[in-house]
């Protein structure tokens, strides 16, 4: 499965029935939850990178993104949205990019 293909997947279950759909499920309790939900997976990820145990945490990873994107699909931002912010950065300096976003 591709991001596209998982991406895609995650939009067609926005209107699916909770009871069916872990996504829906997802998606029907919120922004707020699915947020909660991003955060677990993503503090799960950081155990497994610091404990150096790399199958752990590519499943960890995979879920890290599978949860961003329910994440971002709760809150009306699309993979195509998360991929424009990508390319307008593409070719700048990540220490020239952050500090282009200091006030």
């Amino acid at each position: 499965m591709t991001i596209h293909t998982l991406a895609a997947t995650i939009a067609a279950r926005k209107g699916a029935d909770p009871e069916t759909s872990w996504t829906a499920k997802l998606l029907s309790r919120g922004p707020e939850v699915c947020a909660a939900k991003f955060g677990e997976e993503a503090t799960e990820a950081i155990i497994e990178a610091v404990k150096g145990d790399s199958a752990r945490l590519t499943s960890e990873a995979a879920d890290v993104l599978y949860h961003l994107l329910v994440m971002c699909a709760a809150c009306d931002v699309t993979l195509s949205d998360i991929e424009a912010e990508l390319a307008r950065r593409e070719g700048q300096s990540g220490l020239a990019e952050k500090a282009a976003r200091q006030p």
